[in-house]
């Protein structure tokens, strides 16, 4: 019995070990206004979501569909440093759209020699619609179709269910759609993939292969990246920032995939469908100007705070026979820590939802021993849960304890099979006994008394009678 408790208490322990639940979203609200259409931030170290703004509303990605772009070819590309030879009849229908605007060059020619590695940077960078094509025709072995249904399987794959993808440049499409949650959803499975973060957060790329018959200075064929943050001398240059995609359509407006670090925090922002215009027909960066004020909302107002410290008592829980106290007291197994909004007080935070593993317990019990989970709750979210334990041990009462036993013994089933064959035996016995005295009896019943008397001849007596009459 105490081996199958302790490996009972054993699978208790190692429960909440295994059993981590991802800290959910809080969106705190900003003070200033967001342009952008949808937008959504993330602190990519606690993998939270710290603001959002319309982030499900579907939107038209533009050349953010690069991103899933390099995603397909990094991840089924062998050799990157494989030279391709540029064939413009690849993209050269695209010429023929009605959205010209939205054409986006890296100065590639027909003829001219890139290495794979030099196609990635030159759409990560440029959103060349010469690069992205030219990817996906040689990724799928001129299929360009079976190109586009390895995003959308991909998207699949990592859980964007409100994506779709038509074509790998990001021109104008009504069926191509995406969201900002999805977006960041690619972009921070993008990050883990080899070479992609490297890739889109260079500012400048001078390709690998010279050609000098169209670039007969190659030192000068440089790709700049098209966010204007990471640039120095820019207006919206802001420390710190890097990459990773920019996406512009006419019908669209502006979209922005970038991130920020500071002091050890690492962000991430999307912002879609920013007016290319404002209301006077000037031309506006209102996503850079809104991922600038995002970053420095983060980076000014978060900070990572104890929630609920490692000492604090945050329940009791009843504890049969024990030694004194009936009690048990309960506090967080660790401090849990969270990345909190600096200008809402975290006693609004309710830190009282425990869930027991048991409704009571029964001593002795160990200090630190598992009790249940509390969950942090804040606006209805859950923001994570922590583990609640024993605060102290309780001992169990030896004559509480044994008068426990007692009374529970009649109604054990060692007890009713005890009584039971108990009952057997005696019927038993009783039968014996029976089959006993029966045997006995039968074996010291008394003759009959005409048994006791030797035979006599009838014949032979008349006889004898006959003859002494005679005689006389």
């Amino acid at each position: 019995m105490k081996k199958f408790l302790s490996a009972l208490a054993a699978v208790v322990t190692v429960l909440p070990l295994i059993c981590v639940q991802k800290a959910s979203a809080v969106s705190f609200p900003l003070k200033t206004t967001i342009q952008s259409e949808s937008a959504i931030m993330i602190n990519l170290d606690a993998d939270t979501v710290i603001h959002e703004k319309n982030a499900d509303s579907k939107q038209l990605p533009g050349p953010l569909v690069n991103i899933m772009t390099a995603v397909v070819c990094l991840e089924n590309c062998q050799d990157l440093s494989e030279e391709i030879t540029i064939d413009e009849s690849v993209y050269s229908y695209l010429y023929d759209t009605e959205y010209i605007d939205d054409l986006r060059f890296a100065d590639i020619y027909d003829g001219d020699v890139l290495t794979v590695s030099d196609l990635l940077y030159a759409m990560m960078l440029t959103s060349s619609i010469e690069a992205a094509e030219t990817i996906a025709y040689h990724v799928s072995d001129g299929n360009t179709s079976e190109f586009v249904d390895m995003m959308n399987e991909k998207a699949a794959e990592i859980g964007l269910e409100s994506t779709h993808f038509t074509n790998a440049t990001g021109m104008y499409d009504p069926d191509q759609y995406t969201t900002a949650r999805d977006m960041a959803t690619l972009t921070q499975y993008a990050l883990n993939v080899p070479l992609f973060e490297t890739i889109s957060t260079t500012f400048t790329y001078n390709p690998t292969v010279p050609n000098i018959d169209s670039h007969p200075n190659h030192d000068t064929w440089i790709w700049t990246h098209s966010n204007t943050m990471m640039d120095p001398e820019s207006d919206y240059y802001y420390a710190g920032a890097k990459g990773i995609k920019t996406g512009n359509l006419e019908l669209a407006g502006r979209n922005i995939v970038a991130m920020a670090s500071r002091d050890g925090n690492n962000y991430l922002a999307v912002l879609m469908k920013s007016p290319i215009n404002d209301a006077d027909g000037n031309t506006t960066f209102y996503h850079l100007e809104d991922a600038t004020a995002l970053f420095d909302w983060a980076f000014t107002h978060f900070s990572y705070q104890v929630i609920l410290a490692d000492t604090a008592e945050v329940g009791e829980l009843q504890v049969t026979l024990a030694d004194g106290n009936d009690y048990v007291l309960a506090r967080p197994k660790e401090d849990f820590t969270l990345l909190w909004y600096d200008e809402v007080d975290t006693s609004v935070i309710d830190k009282s939802r425990i869930t027991w593993y048991k409704n009571t317990l029964e001593a002795p019990v160990e200090k630190g021993e598992p009790l249940g989970e509390l969950s942090i709750v804040y606006s209805g979210e859950v923001l994570g849960t922590v583990e609640v334990v024993a605060v102290s041990g309780v001992k169990r009462s030896e004559s509480k304890y044994n008068l426990y036993v007692a009374k529970l013994f009649p109604k054990s089933r060692w007890f009713n099979k005890a009584l039971l064959i108990s009952c057997l035996l005696c019927a038993i016995y009783i039968i014996v006994c029976i089959y006993s005295y029966v045997v006995f009896k039968s074996k010291a019943k008394p003759l009959k008394p005409i048994y006791a008397v030797p035979k006599v001849d009838k014949k032979k007596k008349s006889k004898k009678k006959r003859s002494s009459s005679n005689n006389e």
